[in-house]
């Protein structure tokens, strides 16, 4: 991981826990009851906990979890759990033994060309073996528009212009034509989970966590203007998503679900 790279950071990721491990928990129900793994691997395992529940789960299973943050994996290496932590980018990823589970939650989102990332994935996979992912469906989302709709209308422009952030992602029955020509059982969906959010600013601080990460480190070197930006932000989103009478703040966010045995 470069300097450059967007940092992560366990502490502002884990303020909306529950709320986020609604759909990782979703999409380990989906994983076909009878799979007996022995290889598994939790690409962009974050701070460790579905790796570790996996472990739990699979207690006879080789688990290894792969991130590119190293402050997330200080977390997870915390965990008191016989899973192999390791670094890496799921971009250049390969494994050393055909595998029998491949559990991806929220992380294939910020790859490109997912044309060649399904196909590759799949490779991986023993016969018999599962691909397990869930995506945010957030490059559409309201948030995520006024998110580039400010950054593209100030002070930072200039700086935020080239900031690479999620990508749209393919067309669901594009999924399937990618995933088809190896696997079977093929299941995909997508839920729209109405999160309930409690605190000021709440869907500024829950995109704090994940999709402002590259904006906030391409301002870094100007608390100043990144102050500014998220100040401007904040507004936007206040007015998009007011708080309720009750103190809350509803945000609707769509996810898509991929599952798929390898033949």
């Amino acid at each position: 991981m470069t300097d450059s790279s967007p940092a992560w950071d366990p502490t502002q990721y884990s303020r909306f826990e529950a709320e986020r491990d609604r759909a990782a928990l979703d999409l380990l129900l989906r994983v076909p009851g009878d799979l007996e793994p022995r290889e598994i691997w939790d690409l962009g395992c974050g701070t460790g906990q579905h790796a570790a529940l996996l472990k739990r789960r699979h207690p006879g299973a080789r688990v290894h979890g792969l991130d590119s943050s190293p402050a997330m994996l200080k977390q997870a290496r915390e965990l008191s759990v016989d899973v192999d932590w390791r670094a890496g980018d799921i971009g250049s990823w390969s494994a050393d033994w055909p595998v029998d589970l491949i559990f991806a939650n929220a992380s294939l989102q910020w790859l490109p060309d997912h044309e060649g990332l399904l196909p590759r994935l799949t490779a991986a996979l023993a016969s018999g073996g599962v691909l397990a992912a869930q995506m945010p469906l957030a490059h559409e989302s309201r948030q995520h528009t006024l998110m580039r709709a400010v950054a593209a209308d100030g002070p930072w422009a200039a700086r935020l212009e080239s900031v690479n952030t999620i990508r749209p992602l393919l067309a669901v029955e594009r999924y399937y034509d990618l995933l088809a020509p190896a696997c079977r059982d093929i299941d995909i969906w997508s839920t729209t989970y109405l999160h309930v959010l409690n605190g000021a600013d709440a869907v500024l601080e829950w995109m704090k966590g994940t999709a402002l990460r590259p904006y906030m480190t391409a301002l870094a070197d100007d608390p100043a203007m990144r102050s500014s930006y998220l100040s401007a932000l904040g507004e936007r989103l206040s007015e998009a998503f007011p708080r309720r009478w009750d103190g809350v703040t509803l945000l609707p966010f769509p996810r898509l679900f991929l599952v798929a045995r390898r033949r």
